[in-house]
């Protein structure tokens, strides 16, 4: 009896401190019933998810470093048509100004510019026969038509007789300049010499006008010191000169000149079909390019592409 007595005692020790531990750990848990969330209860298990982040560098474009005087050739070749589309490509442009026609093809020739973009092919011909230069076009961009402008004289038909009407003396341009004062009706040249004429091919000039040949970077110059001018398109536009509101008459777009004085893309001989060339062309002979171009200058700068 004795026996069973300390036995039922022990139980019932036993029994209560499993009960007391039930109750402890009961105390000391939350449930989601008890006002937390599902991520709250399953805190302690759960692993924290790792945010995936693209960590990979922008490519850095490669640059084409470009030559090209200044108004209009940098001025497009600045433009965010032409840096957009090379940009979609891969490419950055870097463009180094010039003011004459010979540095740019010289370091074109010599590896130091990718490309330029100042000259027409005649000119471009005429520059490598005579300085042995092996650079050719890649692609025709614009035209910028001869204008004749007024000076001292307003008009065309207000021109006094000996009048002095100055013309580039470079002979592409000058017989530019003599077709368009032929057109303009005040002088007369032999039958057919076309974009060959110079001074003495003029068979009438009615009014004795006196022909000043000059450099052409001069023509917009001595605008004031002459009746007329025949003045290039760049240069026109260098001294704020506009054809469409200036110019007593301009070259048209289906003239002998503009499909024969293009300005265009130049490369060295060989890298016709390089990826910089290829990059080059698709980007300044684009339509927003052409749409840059034309609200830009109006008619003074005229795309060929």
């Amino acid at each position: 009896m004795k026996k069973l007595s300390v036995l039922l005692m022990a139980f019932v020790l036993v029994s209560a401190l499993l009960v007391g531990c039930g109750t402890k750990e009961n105390d000391n848990t939350t449930t989601p019933e008890q006002g937390a969330t599902p991520t709250e209860a399953g805190s302690e298990t759960e692993k924290p998810v790792k945010e995936e982040t693209n960590t990979e560098e922008p490519k850095e474009l490669i640059k084409i470093v470009v030559g090209a005087t200044i108004e209009p050739h940098a001025t497009i070749l600045n433009s965010e048509a032409v840096k957009n589309a090379l940009a979609e490509q891969g490419y950055s442009i870097e463009v180094v100004e010039y003011t004459d026609y010979v540095q740019p093809n010289a370091a074109t020739e010599d590896g130091s510019l990718d490309a330029n973009f100042f000259q027409h092919v005649p000119y471009l011909n005429d520059f490598n026969k005579n300085n042995g230069t092996n650079l050719v076009s890649v692609a025709n961009v614009h035209f910028e038509p001869l204008g004749i402008y007024p000076g001292k004289t307003a008009s065309l038909d207000a021109i006094p007789d000996k009048g002095q009407v100055a013309v580039p003396n470079d002979t592409s341009n000058e017989a530019r300049a003599l077709l368009l004062l032929e057109k303009a009706g005040l002088i007369k040249l032999k039958e057919g010499v076309g974009l060959e004429a110079t001074i003495k091919d003029i068979l009438e000039n009615p009014k004795n006008l006196d022909i000043v040949e000059i450099e052409a970077a001069q023509t917009a110059k001595v605008l004031q010191d002459v009746e007329l001018a025949v003045i290039n398109g760049n240069y026109a536009l260098t001294e704020g000169l506009s054809a469409n509101e200036d110019a007593l008459l301009v070259e048209d777009a289906q003239s002998e000149g503009s499909t024969t004085y293009a300005n265009v893309l130049v490369v060295k001989a060989g890298n016709e079909e390089t990826d910089k060339t290829k990059a080059l062309i698709k980007a300044v002979t684009s339509e927003e390019t052409k749409r840059f171009i034309e609200e830009q200058w109006k008619g003074a700068v005229v795309p060929v592409f």
